[in-house]
C-alpha cells in the first residue's frame, strides 16, 4: 500500500496511538544493553510516559522507543535507565488519570518524556480539552520539580484550518509556559516514509523507531539536568 499524502499518512501514523492492547513490556523498566562507550556517572532515571508509540506495539520490548533510547544514551556513556510507561490507546485524559499513580510508584525520575495527543486527534477531541489535560500533566510534574521533554504532535490539514491552528499551538505554548524542552513533531522522521512503517501503515517498524531515536536522542540528553 503506497503513501497517499500527508493527511492519510499522518492519520494512519496517529493510529499507532489507538486501541490495540499494550504489549507486556509496557509499564516496566527496559534492560537494553550498553553498546560502545563505557557507561559512567550516577544513574539517570527517565520516565517515558505516553501511548502505543512508546509501548512498542509490533516491535517488541527490546525495539520500543524507550528501550532503543536507553541503548542510545548508554552508547554515549550516559548511565540511563528508561522506564517504559507507554499504554496503547491512551488519550491525554487517560494520561492525566494515571500520571500521579505512575510517579508515586517509583523513585523520582530525573526526566519525564511526555508523548500524548495522537489519540485525541484520531478521535476528534476538542483541542481545548487536549490542552487542559496536557496542562494538568505538566503542572503535576512542575509541582514535583521534575524536568520534562514534551513530544509534540501536529494535526493533518484535512481536519480544517481552525482545528489545526488550535491543536498545533498547544505544544509550543505549554512547553514555553512550563519550561519544558520541546520536540515539535515526534513522528517527523517517519510519518511519510512507508519503508519505516509496519505493514499496517500505522506503527513505526524497528528501523523507524531507531530513526526517531536518532532524531531525538540529542534533545533527550540535553534535557537531563546536570
Amino acid at each position: 500500500m503506497k503513501c497517499r499524502g500527508w493527511p492519510v499518512m499522518l492519520a494512519l501514523a496517529l493510529a499507532a496511538c489507538g486501541n490495540e492492547a499494550a504489549p507486556p513490556a509496557a509499564e516496566r523498566e527496559q534492560a537494553a544493553p550498553a553498546l560502545q562507550a563505557e557507561v559512567s556517572g550516577p544513574e539517570r532515571r527517565i520516565l517515558a510516559f505516553g501511548d502505543s508509540l512508546f509501548a512498542g506495539y509490533g516491535v517488541g520490548a527490546s525495539k520500543s522507543y524507550p528501550s532503543q533510547l536507553q541503548a542510545a544514551l548508554r552508547a554515549r556513556g550516559i548511565n540511563a535507565r528508561v522506564t517504559n510507561s507507554g499504554v496503547s490507546g491512551d488519550t491525554t485524559a487517560s494520561g492525566l488519570q494515571r500520571i500521579e499513580f505512575v510517579l508515586d510508584g517509583g523513585p523520582r525520575p530525573d526526566l519525564v518524556i511526555v508523548e500524548l495527543g495522537g489519540n485525541d486527534l484520531l478521535r476528534g477531541i476538542s483541542p481545548v480539552e487536549t490542552r487542559e489535560n496536557l496542562k494538568a500533566i505538566l503542572l503535576e510534574l512542575q509541582e514535583r520539580h521534575v524536568p520534562v521533554l514534551l513530544m509534540g504532535m501536529r494535526a493533518p490539514p484535512n481536519l480544517g484550518e481552525e482545528y489545526v491552528q488550535a491543536f498545533d499551538g498547544i505544544y509550543p505554548d505549554l512547553a514555553n509556559q512550563y519550561g519544558a524542552t520541546l520536540v515539535p513533531f515526534f513522528l517527523e522522521p517517519v510519518y511519510d516514509k512507508t519503508q519505516l512503517m509496519q505493514r499496517d501503515h500505522k506503527h513505526p517498524n524497528a528501523e523507524g523507531v531507531a530513526t526517531i531515536v536518532a532524531a531525538t536522542v540529542d534533545q533527550v540528553a540535553e534535557a537531563l539536568p546536570d
